[in-house]
């Protein structure tokens, strides 16, 4: 099986992945669909004077579907309303490589990280716990070489910027 990227209407994501599921249950082609993701990333919003999580989508309008895909396959998820296209060039859908699998799925940069001893990757939500952004919450854009240091974008008067901490600076949330 391969991955695939499809193109919806936006928001409409998760009935489509709900609407895969239900279609092919039962059906021949129930064997030959994986998994069906749909990235997201918890993020935090102050309302209210409360801390309020949320799931943001990585990819507005796209659903990534695992799947061997054959030409019933392909006819049953383009016929899906509010689904536009799979992406590739011209009629034929492209699988992801290897790599932006891994990527995708996290599996590449984990692997990195525990084999350096490094608890915290790109992407990781964190807290800042000491210095003069404390209390203040944000994704980690990139780790330094020495890996001592990383680079936290957190949002200041409604700008996202970037912050430069130590390691010992900040905690995973």
């Amino acid at each position: 099986m391969k991955w695939y990227v499809v193109h919806t209407y936006a928001s409409h994501e998760f009935k489509i992945k709900e609407a895969i599921e239900k279609g092919i249950k039962g059906s021949p082609l129930e064997d030959k669909i994986g998994q069906i993701l749909i990235p997201t990333q918890k993020t935090f919003h102050i309302r209210d004077g409360k801390k309020i999580e949320r799931e943001k989508k990585l990819f507005n309008s796209y659903v990534i579907l695992e799947a061997e895909l054959t030409p019933e396959l392909y006819s049953f998820v383009v016929g899906l309303p509010s689904v536009t296209h799979f992406l590739g060039t011209g009629k034929k859908p492209q699988p992801l490589s290897e790599a932006e699998v891994k990527r995708l799925l996290g599996i590449d940069d984990r692997d990195k990280a525990t084999s350096q001893n490094v608890d915290y990757i790109p992407g990781d939500m964190v807290k800042i716990t000491a210095g003069p952004f404390s209390d203040f919450e944000g994704v980690i854009e990139k780790l330094h070489d020495d890996r001592q240091k990383l680079t936290v974008k957190v949002t200041v008067f409604g700008r996202v910027t970037p912050v430069e901490v130590r390691t010992d600076q900040i905690e995973l949330m």
